[in-house]
């Protein structure tokens, strides 16, 4: 039996075939991991998907778990603390921008339930998109509506393609090549 055919940007990197295989393009609706990549996305921002999963498990230690009410609650202290992390990428906005999330991702939660809610609100039927076309945009019109609506309520280095590749990672939209075994 032949080895099961995959897309091809996880390359022969370990880290990114796993990530690939077992996690991106799945449908999470757990509020806790899509606050998780909320904050590996805003952090990722200017850099490489890679150069963060590899960091996963420091940001995971230095982020309470990303457990988002403790976050909320980090103080000049903590931002010092994160600052001198090399486990993490140690960027002052990136490292604020992570603690206003957390205050910010709980707005959400109380004004829609959950922020699971709050992103299928944009989805067509409030269901995940499975993209069979073989072509994967850096960005939609649904990536822009949530950036806009994101940005307006104050979260920062959410930009429309960092969007995707949220909407990617938590299975938004599934944009697997058709031939992949691993949808």
């Amino acid at each position: 039996m032949g080895e099961i055919k995959r897309c091809r940007w996880p390359g022969v990197d370990e880290l990114y075939i796993k990530y690939h295989d077992e996690e991106w393009g799945k449908p999470v609706h757990d509020d806790k991991i899509l606050f998780e990549f909320l904050i590996l996305e805003a952090a990722q921002a200017g850099l490489s998907w890679i150069t963060i999963l590899r960091r996963r498990e420091n940001y995971r230690k230095a982020f309470a778990d990303f457990d988002y009410k403790k976050i909320a609650k980090f103080n000049n202290e903590d931002v010092h603390r994160l600052l001198n992390d090399a486990g993490i990428i140690r960027n002052r906005l990136k490292i604020g921008a992570a603690i206003s999330s957390a205050k910010l991702f709980m707005e959400v939660q109380k004004e829609f339930g959950s922020f699971d809610k709050y992103l299928y609100g944009f989805m067509p039927e409030g269901k995940p998109i499975n993209n069979t076309s073989g072509a994967t945009p850096v960005s939609t019109e649904i990536s822009d509506a949530i950036s806009k609506d994101m940005k307006k309520r104050g979260f920062k280095f959410f930009g429309t393609v960092i969007c995707y590749a949220f909407m990617q990672a938590v299975g938004i939209v599934n944009d697997h090549i058709p031939e992949c075994g691993f949808k």
